[in-house]
């Protein structure tokens, strides 16, 4: 099974080597038939502390690395 490769925006880097990324989905409603935006955020591993808040990153699924972390913020060379 693949992993999944989500891109969003960091909107907190204030924790040592986890930053918290905002990833926006939309879809259609299914009863409305309207664009409907829906954000969650997704702690995601940063091993060198590189990104800061605003930054645009690609996170990738990987195993769970603590409580709340189970996704890791893939280099820039590696964006798809």
């Amino acid at each position: 099974m693949p992993k999944r490769i989500l891109q969003g925006v960091v909107v907190s880097d204030k924790q040592e080597k986890t930053v918290v990324v905002k990833v926006e989905r939309r879809f259609t409603h299914p009863l409305l038939k309207k664009t409907v935006r829906r954000t969650k955020h997704y702690h995601a591993h940063d091993e060198a502390g590189a990104y800061k808040v605003g930054d645009s990153v690609f996170i990738e699924e990987t195993r769970p690395i603590s409580k709340l972390k189970c996704w890791i913020v893939l280099p820039n060379e590696n964006k798809a």
